[in-house]
């Protein structure tokens, strides 16, 4: 089974929209618990509750890896969990097969698609924090809240999000976000 998530009900078929890399794919996982953190873009989320105009596509904010071939979602900022995912609904639409891409990454359990794919089945997901926390508590994905972090971890995460702010000059709905979010930027 292969799933993908996105927060448009009604979807039939998966068309490919052009990603990251450059080209038209749609991207699945087969792990369903892997989709939800797609659930919701925390960049896009917050400029939308603070009133922050945009157009055009949105930096995506994706805090997470993996460890062991599990999902790990990091927070990067207090509470960041529930600011992102809470009261966030969504579907994972669900594929039985795919015609895979030729395509090359590193993320496990990840498979992409080149053409359109029809959809076998649907879940409608109410709340993607309750989702997640619950996929968590059946072993699915861990969390690594800011909280928990070595002074090591918080040390990386100023260092990555300077690095990431000083190459977003064309990117102000991201730069946005950061300031507000990491006091260490004002």
């Amino acid at each position: 089974m292969y799933y993908h998530a996105s927060p448009f009900a009604g979807i039939k078929t998966l068309e490919p929209r052009i990603s990251n890399h450059g080209a038209p794919l749609v991207y699945f996982s087969k792990k369903r618990e892997n989709t939800l953190v797609y659930l919701s873009n925390a960049v896009e989320k917050f400029c939308r509750e603070t009133g922050f105009p945009h157009a055009g596509s949105w930096t995506t904010w994706g805090p997470y890896g993996f460890r062991d071939g599990i999902l790990l979602l990091e927070e990067y900022y207090p509470n960041a969990l529930e600011e992102t995912y809470r009261g966030v609904s969504g579907y994972v639409y669900r594929a039985a097969s795919i015609r895979e891409a030729d395509w090359a990454d590193s993320i496990p359990d990840a498979a992409v698609s080149a053409v359109p794919v029809p959809v076998d089945g649907v879940e409608f997901i109410p709340d993607a924090c309750r989702a997640i926390l619950d996929a968590k508590r059946a072993g699915l994905l861990t969390i690594a809240r800011y909280g928990g972090h070595s002074q090591e971890k918080l040390a990386w995460i100023e260092k990555t999000i300077r690095s990431e702010y000083d190459g977003s000059g064309g990117r102000p709905e991201y730069r946005h976000f950061l300031r507000s979010k990491f006091s260490f930027l004002r």
